[in-house]
């Protein structure tokens, strides 16, 4: 009992990480999340090749409701650009669902792989060029953009994130303001996450070694301890992101990433 008790206060203390991680950085908290979950399945014993699926689909499942209350907020501070939102979306979607999909046919490792190498580089861009030279003036309008947004959602669904580790740096190259980029990238949040919950439901519907309370892959315990927690402490990050700079923001997003990059390559590699 105490076990469960003990699990149960990290799964609270997650969400409420995440959730002020979402409003700051414009992020669905997954990349707090999904490590957090992946340790807390290794003391579960939850087998290693669907441990990290599991953590994925948990954490896009949380990342619904905390995208929405993330959203909302920087909606009242007129910060989401709902033209792109409306250009892009379709294109996101469909990058969620093939992301979900393609992941449920690799080990855990790759997934962790892939997601630590691509932050590394998001973060790269934020510490050292925070206020570099975007590459357009704007929005690029060319037949190839929707290549972007479908890339944002495959790679976001795959590694259990709501898009605002891609879609701020994006954004932002393309020269959005970053308080801007962020709001956007919290409403993407909700395009990637629920398409990408049902994919990973039913990709993992009929696996044998599932452990007790799945939905398919998702962990019901671990969503309605960690849910809650996401959306109280949503709001808070949003105010947290307003007071900053944006190149204290695009600093602090960075360094953010280096920290749960180099957690994931730990990992997968030892």
């Amino acid at each position: 009992m105490e076990q469960w008790l003990t699990l149960g206060a990290g799964m609270l203390a997650t969400g409420a990480l995440a959730g002020v991680m979402a409003g700051l950085f414009g992020i669905g908290g997954g990349i707090v999340i999904v490590p957090v979950l992946e340790l807390i399945l290794t003391f579960l014993d939850v087998d290693p090749a669907i441990r990290m699926h599991v953590a994925v689909a948990t954490s896009l499942a949380t990342i619904v409701p905390t995208s929405l209350s993330s959203a909302r907020a920087h909606y009242k501070r007129q910060s989401v650009d709902l033209a792109v939102v409306k250009n892009w979306w379709p294109y996101v979607l469909a990058g969620a669902l093939a992301g979900a999909w393609i992941a449920a046919q690799v080990h855990s490792r790759v997934l962790a792989l892939v997601f630590a190498s691509l932050a590394m580089l998001v973060a790269a861009k934020m510490v050292a060029m925070p206020v570099s030279k975007n590459l357009t003036e704007g929005i690029p309008q060319k037949a190839w953009v929707p290549i972007i947004p479908a890339c944002i959602g495959c790679l976001s669904s795959m590694m259990g994130i709501g898009g605002g580790t891609f879609s701020v740096m994006t954004l932002t190259l393309f020269n959005q303001p970053i308080h801007r980029a962020v709001g956007t990238a919290a409403l993407f949040g909700l395009v990637i996450s629920l398409p990408g919950t049902i994919g990973f439901i039913v990709t993992g519907w009929n696996d044998v070694h599932l452990p007790p309370g799945n939905f398919g892959y998702v962990s019901i315990p671990g969503l309605l301890l960690i849910a809650p927690a996401t959306v109280l402490f949503a709001p808070l990050g949003a105010r947290l992101a307003h007071a900053l700079s944006e190149k204290q923001l695009s600093v602090l997003f960075g360094l953010f990433l280096v920290a749960a990059a180099a957690r994931l390559f730990y990992g997968a590699l030892i």
